[in-house]
C-alpha cells in the first residue's frame, strides 16, 4: 500500500481543466462510500454531483458576493463540484455529522490525488450557499438535508510530487 506517499502527495488544487472523465469520477464516489459514518448511519448521507456550468457559475458569483469581492472564484473554474449533506438534528451533536462529511471529503480527495486528478475542499462557497437558502433548494437535497461541505474536481495541469510533512507543525501532548 502506498497510503501515506498519497497523503504526501495531496494538495489543493485551484486550476482545472473543463474536463473529469465518468470513469474517475465514479471511482472518487466509491471512496466516499468507503469512508467511515459516526454510527454507520450511511443512510443519513447524501452526495449531489454538480457538472451544470451555468449552476457551477452561480454557485461562484454567490460565493463572490458572499465575500465581498467579485473577482474571486471559489470554485476555481472546476467542471464538477460534489456537495455533501446530511441532517443536522441535533446542532450540539452537529459535529458528527460535519465530521461524516468531512471523511468522505477526504476520502475523495485522497482517490482524485491517486488517479492525478484535481481537488479542493471547499468550504466557505457551502457557507454561502447556506445563506441563499432559494440556492441550496437548486440541489434538490433530499427533505431536512443541509450542505455541510464540498470537493472540486477536474483534470489539472498540476503535478503531485510528494512533500516533507514536519513532524511537528501540529502540536502533540502525550498523556501517558
Amino acid at each position: 500500500m502506498e497510503t501515506l506517499k498519497t497523503m504526501t502527495c495531496r494538495k489543493s488544487v485551484r486550476s482545472y481543466k473543463n474536463t473529469l472523465s465518468d470513469a474517475d469520477l465514479q471511482k472518487i464516489l466509491l471512496s466516499a462510500q468507503a469512508a467511515p459514518i459516526g454510527m454507520g448511519k450511511y443512510d443519513t448521507m447524501h452526495m449531489t454531483v454538480i457538472r451544470n456550468a451555468e449552476l457551477l457559475q452561480e454557485l461562484d458569483r454567490n460565493g463572490a458576493d458572499f465575500f465581498g469581492d467579485p473577482s474571486t472564484k471559489p470554485l476555481y473554474g472546476a467542471p464538477c463540484l460534489v456537495v455533501i449533506s446530511t441532517p443536522i438534528e441535533n446542532p450540539a451533536m452537529g459535529n458528527v455529522q460535519y465530521s461524516n462529511a468531512a471523511m468522505m471529503a477526504e476520502h475523495m480527495c485522497l482517490m482524485a490525488t491517486d488517479l492525478g486528478i484535481g481537488s479542493c475542499n471547499i468550504w466557505g462557497a457551502i457557507a454561502a450557499l447556506n445563506a441563499k437558502p432559494e440556492l441550496v433548494a437548486k440541489l434538490g437535497l433530499p427533505e431536512g438535508h443541509v450542505p455541510c461541505c464540498a470537493v472540486t474536481l477536474g483534470d489539472t495541469d498540476d503535478t503531485f510530487p510528494e512533500r516533507e510533512i514536519p513532524a511537528d507543525r501540529i502540536a502533540v501532548s502525550y498523556i501517558d
